[in-house]
Formats: C-alpha cells, structure tokens, sequence
C-alpha cells in the first residue's frame, strides 16, 4: 500500500499479520483504494442502513445490510452474511470492508474468518467506539443468549480507515459510548488525553491499543487489561432494564474496579477521587442504576468468559493496571454498595 496524502499512519505490529491504520478526514475513498489487495475482484460492503456511507472503491462492490442493535449480532446474521456472499460469488481472495461500529466490524469481522476459511477484512469504524477500540486488535466475536461475545475469532483485518469526517453525524449517546473507552486508555497509561484534539486522542489510544495487542495478541497475559471496567460492564449490559451503552456500562465499571481496588488497598482515596474526575470530564455518569440486584450481577460475573479460576477484575494498583483474582465475593458485594 502507498502512503497516502494528509493521513497519519500508525501500523500494528504482528509480523505476517501486521497492518496499518490509516486516519485522516474526507479520506476514506482514497484510504481504502490504498489498501485494497491487488487480487481482489470484489469487495463486499457490510454495514448498517443508517449508516449511509458507501464507498465508491475501485473494484466490483456490493452492498450487505445487517439489523441493528445486540440482537443482531448472532450466529444466524453470520449464516445469512455468509449464504448472501456465496450467492453472489464472493471468493477467498476478495475482500469484506465493515463501515459502521463496533458491532459492525465484529460481525463482519467474524464472517470475514470463517467464510472459505478466511477472507481479508477491512475495517472502517464510523463511531469513536470503534476507531479507538472496537476495530483495532483482530478480536471478533457475536453473542449467545447464554453471554457476550462467546462465539469469535481472532481475525486480523488487512487494514483499518479512521475518517474522522465520520464522526460528524454521531449522536451524543455514541460519543459518551466511545468516551467510555477513551477514559479506560487514560488508566492504562495514556495520561492526559482529554487537553488533546479529538484526532490526537483517537490516535493515542490506537498506539497504546496496537502496542498491547503486539505484545499478547491472543489475550494470554497483558492483553486481558483492555478489559478494565469491562467485568462490571457487561454484567450490566446483559440485563435488558438497564439499557445501558457499552461506554455508559465501562464508566460505571471503572468506578467499581477503582472501588475495589481501594478495598483492597491497591489504591487511595485520591486515585478514586482521580477516576471521577476524568469520567466526569467526558461527561460520563458512574453510580449503578438503583434496580441492580447483586445475586444476578455476581453470576453473570461468573459467566464472563474471562472467569478462568475465581472472578477476575483488572485493577489499577501501584504497578499500574493489572489482572488480579478475587476470591472473597463480600468485597464485590461492599464496592457495589459503595457506588449505588
């Protein structure tokens, strides 16, 4: 792929795997043309109908429409994407290209890995969700009524496009979503993000997102504290009532996980008083919603497919972030009781 104009380039490192991550503004077109792979005679457009952004790229395209919402991303979309590909004629050297969030890019994403065995994806994420997490890293994965994302593939995409012209439509509720995650890069290192322009903190988190990934890229180790405020979120997320954004869910997650690790005496009062301030600063609510019941949210913890032995929580500590086992349940039970 050639450089492109006006467009900063920040490459994921994972040897044969490796990719670049293209991100600039009205770049798209041009962005994805330099990535095509010179052997595809089609590329397959996945996204969503209020997305409205179609690509012109310079080979055979066609459009696939998937639903919108978790309810969307089953195995059935996967079976339905992929039967609608074959109908068309879609090979192993052609190319997906997902545009849309998160649940975009993981569904595609996934199909992408398991038609004909693997089919090279392209990713272009149209929420701050997706540019500074959800697209990046190879995860993909759909849901089980049973949990989150128990059924996926690590599928690393052959390029990603960042247009942050994109962005311009979101809703106020998809940028508090993404900000959830952009506060979780500030714990995990990043430091001040929130004095940097949106582009320089879309970038930020992407380099701290593809050094984490080139150093565990299958999630054995280090990997795992990408998930910091995700235990506590997607809990939350699976209970209907609540209703809460994945970056709404990971704010009050991180609170938690910052509760106990205070229980803990990982961390002080002030250090809390620190993980307030920067989700109040992108406006980001933290105390759970009063309905929750704990005898739910602890067995939904113990779902989580990250639950190996004992519950897992990343938590920040004098090292920093890192995965720590909790054996005694009561001390879950006092932090959540702390931020009702």
């Amino acid at each position: 792929y050639s450089q492109v104009v006006d467009m900063k380039q920040i490459e994921v490192e994972l040897g044969e795997r490796s990719y670049p991550v293209l991100i600039g503004t009205e770049c798209l077109d041009q962005a994805l043309d330099s990535l095509l792979p010179k052997q595809a005679k089609r590329a397959a457009i996945v996204t969503q109908p209020n997305i409205g952004i179609v690509p012109s790229t310079s080979t055979e395209q066609e459009t696939f429409y998937i639903g919108d919402g978790e309810s969307a991303k089953t195995l059935r979309t996967i079976e339905d994407l992929c039967s609608k590909w074959a109908q068309w004629g879609l090979v192993r050297t052609d190319v997906v290209v997902a545009i849309g969030g998160g649940l975009v890019t993981d569904v595609a994403g996934f199909a992408s890995a398991v038609y004909h065995r693997g089919v090279k994806v392209i990713h272009v994420p149209t929420t701050l969700l997706g540019m500074v997490d959800a697209a990046i890293g190879g995860k993909t994965a759909v849901n089980l009524t049973e949990g989150k994302n128990l059924v996926g593939s690590f599928w690393q995409p052959a390029g990603v496009v960042c247009d942050v012209a994109t962005l311009s439509s979101l809703p106020e509720r998809e940028w508090r979503c993404g900000y959830g995650e952009v506060a979780k890069y500030h714990f995990l290192g990043a430091k001040d993000l929130h004095k940097l322009s949106l582009t320089e903190q879309i970038m930020t988190c992407i380099q701290l997102k593809a050094e984490i990934v080139r150093e565990d890229e299958r999630e054995t180790g280090q990997r795992a504290i990408l998930n910091y405020g995700h235990t506590l979120a997607h809990a939350l997320e699976m209970e209907k009532d609540f209703a809460l954004a994945h970056g709404e869910a990971v704010a009050i997650g991180i609170r938690y996980a910052a509760e106990i690790a205070k229980i803990l005496g990982r961390i002080d009062q002030e250090r809390v008083e620190e993980h307030e301030k920067i989700l109040e600063h992108y406006g980001l609510s933290y105390s759970l919603p009063s309905s929750c019941d704990w005898g739910r949210i602890v067995s939904l913890f113990q779902r989580d497919k990250k639950a190996l032995d004992g519950i897992s929580f990343v938590l920040d500590g004098p090292n920093g972030v890192e995965v720590v086992k909790i054996e005694n349940q009561e001390i879950l039970k006092e932090a959540m009781e702390a931020i009702k």
